[in-house]
């Protein structure tokens, strides 16, 4: 059974980059939200293996939307990425929970390798 992976970003180039990465591995995209709170809705209706959520988006952003979901769902694994690379907002993602932190433009490699990593 393939693990499902929900896409948060307000971009929709964004969600069919990471489907076609995903082709012909044990992942799959079940759910894109387009901003945090989308993603903050229907995490609980999705209910995915890992969120990748970028963190630049209108309204509520990544982090923010990160820490809602993450008291609400303490076991939610969730990776950020972002084209952002500045230390104290990788420190935020990780006081919050998230997993991991990737930085746009994704490689498959990586991409794969750290959903791998999120699930352990």
């Amino acid at each position: 059974m393939k693990k499902r992976l929900m896409v948060v970003d307000d971009s929709r180039v964004m969600e069919y980059q990471i489907c076609k990465m995903l082709e012909g591995t044990d992942f799959e995209v079940a759910a894109y939200c387009e901003n945090g709170e989308e993603a903050i809705t229907r995490y609980e209706e999705v209910k995915p293996d890992i969120v990748t959520m970028d963190i630049i988006m209108p309204g509520i952003d990544g982090l923010e939307a990160a820490q809602v979901i993450a008291e609400a769902h303490p076991e939610a694994r969730i990776i950020m990425v972002s084209s952002l690379a500045y230390e104290d907002t990788i420190n935020e993602a990780e006081s919050i929970g998230a997993k991991l932190f990737l930085y746009k433009p994704i490689e498959r490699e990586e991409l794969i390798a750290a959903l791998e990593q999120a699930m352990l």
